[in-house]
């Protein structure tokens, strides 16, 4: 007696079996009540009885056998460059495949770090979580490429491929940094290529090729992906998580100056990686021939000293080994960036350096911080002036501009450091 194989496939474009046909119609039929969306789940597949005779549902012995071997060859294939991934319907968590209404993207979002995301990530691909768009993980989330994301995301809800956008922000490619995602959503047939990945970091110095975190046949995995994606690459859209914020993390590694003792020869930790990260966000990529890493290199110092650089430090204080100045202005990201190769750096007046500005001293630098502050309306306390020499008038002049940005104590006590210098030349 010969014992029935059976094996789940997709309904063949080009298969004219009333079979497959009816597949596709049942495929692409969308609710209307939520304006278009994916088919309901148990719409996509069939399952298909192969007997030994070649015999399948209504198909005759030809289509039957080339069905067969369609489904054999999807079957057998763990990379599939094309993977189908219908989804399910926006719901809650843990709903068994219970549809609900489409989740509102404006609410309050869960905040979440970058690595976070990544670890999260993670998680499902150790645990090879199977690829269902009707089943739920133990998390209480779809295991679909939509489900993934929004398990990534930390979302409260599970979204699709025409939701998931409200919750990002629009970023160009060069911009993509760990933890963001690209997403293709077919308009035309939301049922048909829709796909999203999480973007785990560039593979190689090109940007040809990156490390994608997705939930794809037969389970979820991480891969090396040509930019955007193996089909449809051009209709690949990135987005940045609105709720991504800078903190601590799974990592270990948080927004405070961990200590200049954690650069330099010899280090060789996780805050060198962060640092790498920074500085290759701030323009530093071309620097770094590999990606950031935990070992410190000529690419770390010679990254960071542009970026100083780029700040108009000079001396020691653009010596490539980042302090408290450098690292917070890497982390809140308003520094300056590193400018391409081949153009100039720095702001218009570069930073001269904190020795001049001083009881006693009188230069040219006094002079040309008083005239700033007056042009940035913030000489209310000279009488006369300014002039070379430095009075009590510029350090409260100076003293005033730095509680209008908000800071206090020693960083408002009335001596211009770099950052100082910085915004108000800027």
């Amino acid at each position: 007696m010969t014992v029935p194989v059976f094996e789940e496939y997709e309904p063949a474009a080009d298969c004219g079996c009333p079979g497959c046909a009816q597949r596709r119609r049942g495929a692409a039929a969308l609710p209307v009540r939520y304006g278009g969306h994916p088919a309901a789940p148990g719409t996509r597949r069939a399952l298909v009885l192969v007997t030994a005779a070649g015999l399948v549902l209504s198909c005759g012995a030809g289509q039957a056998a080339a069905v067969a071997a369609g489904a054999k060859g999807r079957a057998d294939t763990t990379a599939d460059p094309q993977p189908a991934t219908p989804q399910g319907s926006v719901g809650p968590l843990n709903s068994g495949g219970a549809s609900g209404p489409p989740s509102d993207a404006g609410s309050a979002l869960r905040t979440t770090t970058r690595a976070d995301i990544i670890n999260r990530a993670k998680k499902w691909v150790t645990a090879k979580v199977p690829y269902d768009m009707t089943a739920y993980w133990s998390d209480g989330y779809r295991q679909d490429c939509s489900g993934f994301v929004s398990m990534a995301w930390n979302l409260a809800a599970n979204e699709w491929t025409g939701s998931l956008a409200g919750y990002g922000t629009k970023i160009a490619r060069a911009d993509l940094q760990p933890g963001d995602i690209l997403l293709f959503h077919n308009l035309a047939d939301p049922a048909v290529g829709s796909h999203v990945t999480v973007f785990g970091g560039w593979s190689d110095h090109t940007h040809t090729h990156y490390l994608a975190y997705e939930q794809t046949r037969p389970h979820a995995r991480k891969a090396t992906t040509p930019m955007a994606y193996w089909s449809n690459s051009s209709k690949y859209v990135a987005y940045r998580y609105k709720g991504v914020v800078s903190g601590a993390s799974e990592s270990g590694t948080g927004t405070a100056f961990p200590g200049a003792g954690k650069f330099g020869p010899g280090a060789n930790n996780a805050h060198v990686t962060k640092l790498g990260q920074m500085l290759i966000a701030q323009g530093g990529k071309r620097f770094y021939k590999d990606g950031a890493g935990p070992r410190w290199g000529d690419a770390d110092k010679r990254a960071t000293q542009a970026f100083q650089l780029a700040q108009g430090w000079k001396g020691k204080e653009a010596d490539g080994i980042p302090g408290p100045g450098t690292w917070s202005l890497l982390v809140k990201g308003t520094g300056h960036r590193i400018p391409a190769a081949g153009t100039s750096s720095g702001t218009a007046v570069p930073y001269p350096g904190k020795r001049w500005f001083a009881p006693g001293q009188s230069n040219s630098h006094v002079k040309k911080l008083g005239t700033q502050l007056v042009k940035k309306g913030y000489g209310k306390h000279y009488t006369t002036g300014p002039g070379p020499r430095w009075t009590e008038a510029d350090r409260r002049n100076v003293e005033a501009f730095q509680k209008a940005q908000g800071w206090s104590g020693s960083a408002a006590d009335g001596y211009p450091g770099p950052e100082t210098w910085r915004r108000l030349f800027a």
